[in-house]
């Protein structure tokens, strides 16, 4: 039986515990850490699942999820550096932390997977990107994938691309968000009651992301079907590229992967 704990019970732990026992896993082994008494009592309760400290969890786990705010880590660590083996698997779901970090403040040998995961987690609809740090074997990392394949998909990159994956993945949801509460404001405009106009733009979301995961196709094929000569939609595109939207997303992105190498260098002393 392999045993996993969670550091830090926040959304992101809970939707991995929830998945986990979704998953097959029994609550036995499993456990989490969380700094505040009302809420660990309340995930006991909703699971199941026994509230640790951080030695006991270090202790006793075989594999550690570090799912605190990156802010967080550095007393976690300290604490983690007295009571973790080399034998213990380190995932790390914080983002813009690279594997070195750990490896430099644990004891030697300590195998670290790095994950930058989304909150569609909280669905089972995660998209969780993996590298292994300098210890880490395939053998952590197919458990790791095991592990997070229980809250959506799960791939694998070379960690020197993690930043641009935060950028795109680990950010992504936002940008979507972002388009779809513009949406409805536009719908509003246009005369449309809130509710009709969120559930139309939902559903429209939810049927585009389907198409494209569905058929395999190029993007650019399945707007093109879309888009008839002369039609609403190519006045709609025309208006887009005017406000050069697609040059806005591309520098956004791009300012999202510079703030995720930030936050890597800020603990690299």
């Amino acid at each position: 039986m392999t045993t996993i704990a969670v550091l830090g019970a926040g959304k992101i732990g809970e939707a991995l515990l929830s998945g986990l026992l979704t998953g097959g896993r029994s609550p036995e082994e499993l456990m989490f850490t969380e700094r505040y008494a009302d809420r660990a009592a309340q995930l006991e309760q909703t699971y199941g699942i026994r509230a640790v400290d951080t030695a006991t969890a270090a202790g006793k786990a075989d594999v550690l999820v570090v799912a605190v705010k990156p802010q967080d880590i550095d007393p976690l660590l300290v604490e983690l550096a007295e009571s973790v083996s080399s034998t213990t698997l380190v995932v790390s779901l914080c983002a813009g932390l690279p594997t070195a970090l750990y490896e430099r403040r644990l004891p030697d040998g300590v195998p670290v997977v790095r994950v930058m995961p989304n909150t569609p987690m909280l669905v089972g609809e995660a998209m969780s990107v993996i590298s292994a740090g300098r210890f880490a074997t395939d053998t952590h990392l197919q458990l790791t994938e095991e592990l997070l394949s229980s809250v959506g998909k799960v791939v694998r990159v070379p960690e020197s691309q993690q930043d641009a994956v935060t950028a795109l993945s680990g950010s992504g949801p936002a940008y979507f968000f972002y388009l779809v509460e513009a949406m409805i404001d536009a719908g509003i405009l246009l005369g449309l009651p809130r509710p009709l106009v969120t559930e139309l733009i939902t559903q429209s979301a939810v049927g585009a992301a389907r198409m494209l995961r569905e058929t395999g196709d190029h993007p650019v094929l399945l707007r093109e079907a879309v888009t008839s000569p002369g039609g609403t939609t190519i006045m709609a595109i025309r208006e887009l590229e005017r406000h050069r939207v697609r040059a806005a997303l591309l520098d956004a992105i791009e300012a999202a992967r510079d703030r995720s190498v930030e936050l890597g260098l800020a603990h690299r002393a």
